[in-house]
């Protein structure tokens, strides 16, 4: 999921709990409207919409309520908690790998470009040779940070999240 560098709530267990609190949860098909709920700084909520299930969003027009909700709101606005964050890494992947183009766009969603280096083993032999000397293998994606060495894309995925998720 490219782009999104907002929270996102997933709504799994209880199946639809959230949603239906929103009364968006649609019982008979067992699934979630596909909706967007904006909620202001203090936590009050500002918009509901729904474009049922196969319906699209307009970006733009979301994007200019939300800085309208934004430019209304008068009380005190406070930064995001700290993350537990990550110093540097090294994301190793390979041209044509669909995992490590998912651990690449991760990345780019989380803002670590300026934290984690991209090397591509596939054009570079000593980015092959150093992933091999972390990891003791040719998988690719491979993460190395500090003394960890993460290679399933999913737990690569889930790692730097929660180095940028609020502590």
């Amino acid at each position: 999921m490219g782009g999104i560098s907002f929270p996102l709530l997933a709504d799994f267990h209880p199946k639809g709990a959230m949603a239906d609190s929103f009364g968006l949860y649609l019982a008979d098909n067992g699934i979630t409207d596909r909706a967007t709920v904006i909620i202001d700084a203090a936590g009050v909520i500002k918009h509901i919409s729904a474009v049922g299930p196969p319906g699209s969003r307009d970006i733009e027009a979301i994007v200019a309520l939300c800085e309208k909700v934004d430019a209304e709101y008068t009380g005190e606005k406070s930064a995001p908690a700290a993350a537990a964050g990550i110093d540097s890494g090294t994301l190793y992947v390979k041209s044509g790998c669909g995992a490590s183009r998912a651990a690449m766009l991760a990345l780019e969603n989380l803002h670590l470009g300026d934290k984690i280096a991209i090397k591509n083993v596939s054009d570079d032999a000593g980015a092959m040779g150093a992933m091999k000397s972390a990891a003791g293998n040719e998988q690719a994606p491979t993460l190395v940070c500090g003394d960890k060495t993460i290679q399933e894309s999913g737990d690569i995925v889930a790692h730097m999240a929660s180095c940028t998720a609020p502590v």
